[in-house]
C-alpha cells in the first residue's frame, strides 16, 4: 500500500509539474521554421496566423525560412531541435508527401514529430500569364495532347502541394507535360510571368494579388467547389478534366518529445487565432477554410494523408528518389 501510495504521488507531481510548466510556457522567443520561401502561402498563412499566438504569449515568435527539398530541409532543422516547445515546423501537406517522394529523409515523418495543429486548407489556382495563348483549361489540355511534352508546368518543389497537383493533373487529363521544379512559388510565379513556364498550380492566397492585377490568367481551381475569392473560375472537373481535385493545406509540428502540456497549449491557442474574427476575414479573403483539430485529430489526418498521397504518386508513377 505505501509502496502504492508513493507511485500515486509521484503521478500527481509530474501532472502538477506538467502543468505549471505548460502555464510558464512560453517565457522566451519561440522560433518557427518554415519550410517554403518568403511570399509562398506557407510563409503567408503561417505568419499571419502566429502573429495572433505571439500576442497571447506576450513573447515573440521569429519565423525562420528554411526552403528546398519539397520542405525537407526546413523539417530536418526542426526534428533535430531540443523538444521544448521553442523550435516549431511550419509546412503545408507536403509534409505528409516527402515520404513517397523521398526514398532517405533526413526524418521519419511519424516518429521525429508531434503533429500539433492544422491552419487552413485552400486550393491551388491553375495560372498563366495574361498574354498565354491558352484562355480557358480545354484549350490547354487539348493543345498538350496535340503535342506532347512542350507544355511546361513550373511548381514549387518536389513533394510539394503544387507538385502533387501536378502530377494529379497530368494524371487525369491524360496528357505529357514538362515539370520544373522551383524553390517555391515566387520564383515560379516570376517564371510563369516572364514566359519560361507555360502553367503553375499556384496556391491561391500566393497568386490572387497578380490574378485581380490581370498579370495571371486564372483557368481552374483545384477544389470540388469554387472559391469565393475568385467566383467565376471554374473547378477542374467543370472546366473538363475529372480526378484533379487537390487542395493545399498547412500545419503546425513540434519535435518528438515535446511534453503534451505544451502540445495542448499551442494547440489550443492556435485554435483560438484560426477562430478569431480579424484572422478568419484575412485568411478568407486570401482563399482560405480554417481547420479545427485536436493533436490527435490532426494526427489522424496526416497518417490518412499519407496514404492518399503514397497511392497517387504510386499511380503516376512517381518513385522515391
Amino acid at each position: 500500500m505505501a509502496c502504492l501510495r508513493k507511485v500515486l504521488l509521484l503521478l500527481i507531481g509530474a501532472a502538477f509539474a506538467a502543468t505549471v510548466f505548460a502555464q510558464a510556457y512560453p517565457n522566451k522567443p519561440v522560433r518557427a521554421i518554415i519550410s517554403f520561401t518568403p511570399g509562398s502561402s506557407t510563409d503567408i498563412v503561417g505568419r499571419l496566423v502566429m502573429s495572433r499566438v505571439s500576442e497571447y504569449w506576450g513573447q515573440p515568435v521569429v519565423a525562420e525560412n528554411r526552403p528546398g527539398a519539397g520542405g525537407s530541409i526546413g523539417s530536418a532543422a526542426v526534428a533535430r531541435s531540443a523538444p521544448d516547445g521553442y523550435t516549431l515546423l511550419i509546412n503545408s501537406s507536403a509534409h505528409s508527401v516527402n515520404p513517397a517522394i523521398y526514398a532517405k529523409l533526413p526524418y521519419d515523418t511519424k516518429k521525429d514529430f508531434i503533429d500539433v495543429v492544422p491552419l487552413t486548407l485552400q486550393p491551388n489556382v491553375l495560372v498563366v500569364a495574361a498574354d498565354s495563348p491558352y484562355k480557358t483549361l480545354a484549350e490547354m489540355v487539348e493543345s498538350a495532347r496535340a503535342h506532347p511534352g512542350q507544355l511546361i508546368i513550373g511548381h514549387a518543389g518536389i513533394g510539394s502541394g503544387t507538385h502533387l497537383n501536378t502530377e494529379r493533373f497530368i494524371a487525369a487529363a491524360g496528357i505529357k507535360v514538362l515539370q520544373v521544379p522551383f524553390k517555391g512559388t515566387p520564383e515560379v510565379v516570376a517564371n510563369v510571368l516572364s514566359g519560361s513556364v507555360h502553367a503553375y498550380w499556384a496556391p491561391i492566397s500566393a497568386a490572387l494579388a497578380n490574378v485581380k492585377a490581370g498579370k495571371l490568367r486564372p483557368l481552374a481551381v483545384s477544389t470540388p467547389k469554387r472559391n469565393p475569392q475568385l467566383p467565376a473560375v471554374p473547378t477542374t472537373g467543370e472546366a473538363g478534366v475529372k480526378g484533379a481535385d487537390s487542395p493545399l493545406w498547412f500545419g503546425l509540428w513540434a519535435p518528438a518529445g515535446t511534453p503534451a502540456a505544451i502540445v495542448n497549449k499551442i494547440n489550443a491557442d492556435v485554435r483560438k487565432a484560426l477562430a478569431d474574427p480579424g484572422i478568419r476575414e484575412k485568411l478568407a479573403n486570401l482563399g482560405n477554410d480554417t481547420l479545427d483539430m485536436s493533436p490527435k485529430e490532426f494526427g489522424d489526418f496526416v497518417d490518412s494523408e499519407i496514404a492518399v498521397y503514397a497511392k497517387v504518386l504510386k499511380d503516376a508513377g512517381v518513385k522515391p528518389q
